[in-house]
């Protein structure tokens, strides 16, 4: 039976109406760039972000983060995702990142990294949230874009204030709130906790988009979680890696109760021709082909196998060498791909 959300009103960010219960690509570094976006909304993503950009890369004008900045019109709508410690640093992004017209400007207070954390920024502002709360205050005064937070649980189990980080940021001006459902000492083990999500969710002074995140693999556990913590939608993050079909997925299963079929082998050999073209068109010969290298396996995973490919692939630097490999996996799979990954 499709799942009834019928007393749902349409989530609204900015003034862009995202519809009922929408499915967000979380902020990837080396991964949510626009060849990777454009195959997740062709798959019914309804907002994206851009890779997280660092504000000091981006005041000084380094070419990585200005270019992650690159925004398509048929990617819209779209958020750009900063991340900083220095209030001033913060401010001067704030405006350069509004030139790029975004519909959103996302603060990542939520990357677990040790080189961002060692920092004070990412998730290691959740050490001290009255200078989280500044810095956000700061960014919201300083742009005329809606501004949006993504973050963690807290800094460890014993710091887990998330509860009152929703209300206090909420209250300095932020449209939208995505909670990671770990905390940065968990960094991506353990599986995600949602309990305290659905709490913000309970408490009557929240009223703005609060999106959950962690570990959604699936359209069951995506309906189960948003039946069972009340989110207004769903960040996906590592779960779209190769798997861009994820987003039709569930919503299919949202909109009638029943499984999509997987996506085909030739729907497969597509999106990762697709994948590499553009990011090499995109990130010039070398870096993409490089980068590529991370999404092979993820694209065919479950191919009983594909191990003998995958050394090829990621040793190979010819953009047609690669595709030809590409083809010898479509064919090497014809016809039994079903049997043997399906079934």
């Amino acid at each position: 039976m499709p799942v009834n959300f019928k007393t749902r009103c349409m989530v609204l960010l900015g003034g862009v109406d995202l519809g009922d219960f929408p499915l967000l690509l979380a902020p990837m570094e080396d991964v949510s760039d626009p060849p990777f976006r454009a195959l997740c909304k062709a798959q019914g993503c309804d907002m994206m972000y851009t890779e997280f950009i660092s504000v000091e890369g981006l005041i000084r004008d380094a070419a990585k983060s200005v270019q992650k900045l690159d925004i398509y019109e048929q990617e819209r709508p779209i958020g750009v995702q900063i991340f900083g410690a220095e209030l001033d640093s913060m401010r001067r992004a704030a405006e350069i990142v509004e030139e790029a017209q975004p519909e959103v400007l996302d603060i990542n207070f939520g990357c677990p990294v040790k080189k961002v954390v060692c920092k004070m920024a990412g998730a290691g502002i959740l050490q001290d949230i009255d200078r989280m709360v500044e810095l956000t205050e700061a960014i919201v005064k300083s742009t005329s874009l809606p501004v949006t937070v993504k973050t963690r649980l807290g800094w460890d189990d014993r710091s887990k204030y998330i509860e009152e980080v929703a209300e206090r940021l909420q209250d300095v001006g932020i449209k939208a709130l995505s909670i990671h459902g770990r905390t940065r000492k968990q960094m991506y083990k353990g599986e995600a906790d949602w309990t305290l999500i659905g709490k913000i969710k309970e408490n009557p002074r929240i009223h703005i988009p609060i999106f959950g995140n962690g570990d959604i693999d699936s359209p069951e556990k995506a309906v189960e979680y948003k039946q069972r913590y009340g989110v207004d939608g769903i960040m996906i993050g590592r779960a779209t890696i190769g798997n861009p079909w994820v987003f039709r997925e569930i919503k299919h299963y949202v909109r009638t109760g029943e499984h999509l079929a997987p996506p085909t082998l030739q729907e497969r050999v597509e999106a990762v021709k697709k994948h590499l073209l553009d990011s090499v068109a995109w990130k010039g010969h070398k870096l993409g082909v490089l980068e590529m290298r991370r999404h092979y396996t993820n694209y065919f995973r479950g191919m009983p196998g594909i191990k003998q490919y995958r050394g090829r692939l990621v040793q190979e630097m010819e953009v047609a060498t690669l595709l030809d490999i590409i083809d010898e996996i479509a064919d090497r799979y014809a016809g039994s791909y079903h049997a043997e990954v399906v079934n």
